[in-house]
């Protein structure tokens, strides 16, 4: 491999003849004859513009140049033997790399938020940071922005690998003083009432329009619209308004919130998520390792 010229298999026996600061020793440690090794100082020494290694009595003496050039030429092998070298092998337990995951805070409450402390005390270095699904889409996935990425089944990422996440099912909530609705929810009810919704992507795509309107011909008259779910509760909280969350989120908002869940007017689809991840990750290991085992203590 070159950059710049330089022939980066040059380093290996620049930092061999540093270590050594003698060409015989030197050409045994790179399994080359003496004059090889000769050769070899001498293309470094034109690369460098500078003698490198000089002769003084029986050992060779490092230039302040050679000196100062050897440290980062041995973090660049070290880089490239463990990054490059070894990158098939995984080792959980010892791993520092950063994963970003794509997901609502709907997701990260009510799975990840779990499945993250199970993982910490398997493999404590790991570190993660979580992008929101209202401004990132598949688009950072293709370019390497971010590892994974979950999202309802309806969506769509075709060459993209995925896993079933999750099940879960709509309901709706409203504030437990709530007299319009009382404790059972009619599609009348339900129409009349303002709407607090969830907006997705840039364009604040709006959560289960599409499907109503399609499936149900029902058109909810949206007052708010807010950008993730952790909101929704606090918005309905001493109003009239309704919000369509998923049933475990709502079963959380309830524990602190004065709020009552109702059963949707009508029959909705089962609530699934998917993992995707992009395609050159796939047979990446500790990639691998990671998603199995977030799927498995969710």
């Amino acid at each position: 491999m070159r950059f710049e010229q330089l022939d980066l298999n040059l380093l290996v026996a620049f930092d061999t003849l540093l270590n050594e600061q003698s060409i015989t020793k030197a050409a045994d440690k790179l399994n080359l004859s003496q004059p090889a090794t000769s050769c070899i100082l001498g293309r470094l020494r034109d690369y460098f513009q500078d003698d490198l290694l000089v002769q003084i009595g029986r050992r060779m003496q490092p230039t302040p140049f050679a000196i100062e050039l050897h440290e980062p030429v041995k973090q660049m092998l070290g880089i490239l033997r463990t990054s490059i070298t070894n990158k098939r092998v995984i080792d959980p337990t010892s791993s520092s790399r950063h994963f970003r995951i794509i997901a609502s805070d709907y997701t990260i409450k009510v799975y990840l938020a779990a499945a993250l402390r199970e993982i910490e005390r398997i493999a404590p270095l790991l570190t993660f940071e979580f992008l929101t699904p209202f401004t990132a889409d598949a688009d950072i996935l293709a370019q390497g922005g971010a590892d994974f990425m979950i999202a309802p089944e309806i969506v769509s990422y075709e060459g993209y690998p995925s896993i079933p996440f999750s099940n879960d099912e709509l309901v709706c909530i409203a504030d437990v003083n709530n007299q319009d609705v009382g404790d059972e929810l009619t599609i009348e009810k339900f129409t009349d009432s303002g709407h607090v919704s969830i907006g997705f992507a840039r364009i604040s795509r709006l959560s289960i329009e599409s499907w109503l309107n399609s499936s149900k011909r029902i058109q909810r008259r949206i007052e708010i619209i807010t950008n993730d779910f952790s909101t929704i509760g606090n918005l309905v909280v001493g109003s009239r308004r309704l919000a369509t969350i998923p049933r475990k989120f709502a079963a959380q908002q309830m524990e602190h919130l004065p709020i009552k869940i109702l059963k949707l007017p009508f029959n909705t689809p089962e609530l699934r998520e998917h993992m995707f991840w992009h395609p050159t990750l796939d047979s990446d290991p500790l990639h691998a390792w990671l998603r199995n085992k977030i799927k498995d203590f969710i």
